[in-house]
């Protein structure tokens, strides 16, 4: 029998076009999964699985301590490739057909504010210098385009088009985009544009945002910068790059952008993943509506006679 598991990365890389770091995860999990069920029976095959073997685990990973939604995860991983297995007719019956996803509590993300951008955007110092207009750029980026940290990171030199003032965005499964650039940010990126040329030395030479030393930054690298600078005007929990992601959305909804334009912006496939985004708005307008309501503020002549 061909092996499923290449066969199904192969599907993955290929066909549904997955990032590297994507295709690890569903493959790491249907590995997993693999090795769980041999460990209750050494006969047992992934394309011979039966719902209860999907329990067993399932149930196994909740008494692990796994958070539910990091079972569901696990568990759409394990859809995805029996999915495969049906189509490509090395399975006839689906044995997760009749799961249903736990019961995860949904947890609420807190965008930044119109002020705490501003205190980092407009109030800190940044040297005027290769590192400190990078790192300024690097926020602005992502407050003025909601782009993902992985996009961020795999900017080329080609994907900024000064003369139109758009970027273009290499987003999930290879899936392009255009992206409006303020002026502003353009106005960073020639400044930015012109300290990258005096580095001393550039490895990754088509590659947009760099480090002191002329390569790649890393994830890791762009968080540790996000989270410095607005650990300096926020108290927030969580300070990351999808929280600015997060708050680029909140505020073109604040601000009267359409639910459509912000999908598009943030490169979604559907709406149903927009609308996350929404309960920040509705907590504005909730306010204006409490703020200007007659009622609210207790006016009740227009009962009186």
């Amino acid at each position: 029998m061909v092996n499923s598991k290449q066969a199904y990365a192969d599907y993955l890389l290929k066909e549904k076009n997955y990032s590297l770091l994507t295709l690890r995860a569903y493959t790491d999990d249907v590995s997993t999964f693999e090795r769980f069920i041999k460990e209750q029976d050494e006969e047992a095959e992934l394309e011979n699985v039966v719902y209860s073997h999907v329990r067993s685990w399932v149930v196994h990973l909740v008494e692990g301590g796994v958070a539910n939604k990091s079972v569901n995860r696990k568990i759409s991983s394990l859809k995805s490739f029996y999915k495969f297995l049906l189509r490509s007719k090395q399975i006839s019956v689906n044995p997760l057909q009749q799961h249903k996803s736990l019961k995860a509590e949904k947890k609420v993300q807190i965008p930044f504010s119109e002020k705490e951008l501003n205190d980092v955007v407009a109030d800190l110092e940044y040297a005027d210098d290769f590192e400190g207009i990078r790192n300024r750029l690097i926020i602005e980026l992502f407050y003025t385009t909601g782009i993902r940290r992985a996009e961020l990171i795999g900017l080329k030199l080609g994907s900024y088009d000064s003369g139109n003032g758009t970027l273009k965005v290499l987003g999930k499964r290879n899936k392009e985009r255009m992206l409006p650039v303020l002026p502003c940010t353009a106005q960073l990126l020639g400044r930015y544009m012109v300290k990258r040329r005096s580095l001393p030395e550039i490895n990754d030479a088509d590659v947009l945002i760099l480090n002191n030393r002329g390569n790649k930054v890393s994830e890791s690298f762009v968080y540790r910068l996000i989270n410095g600078y607005f650990s300096v005007v926020s108290g927030k929990v969580k300070k990351s790059p999808h929280v600015l992601r997060h708050t680029f959305a909140t505020h073109l909804l604040n601000n009267g952008a359409d639910l459509n334009s912000v999908k598009e912006l943030l490169g979604h496939a559907s709406l149903s993943s927009t609308q996350i985004y929404t309960h920040s708005s509705l907590a504005e307008l909730k306010k204006v509506y409490g703020d200007a309501h007659p009622r609210n503020r207790g006016d009740s002549s227009t009962f009186n006679d």
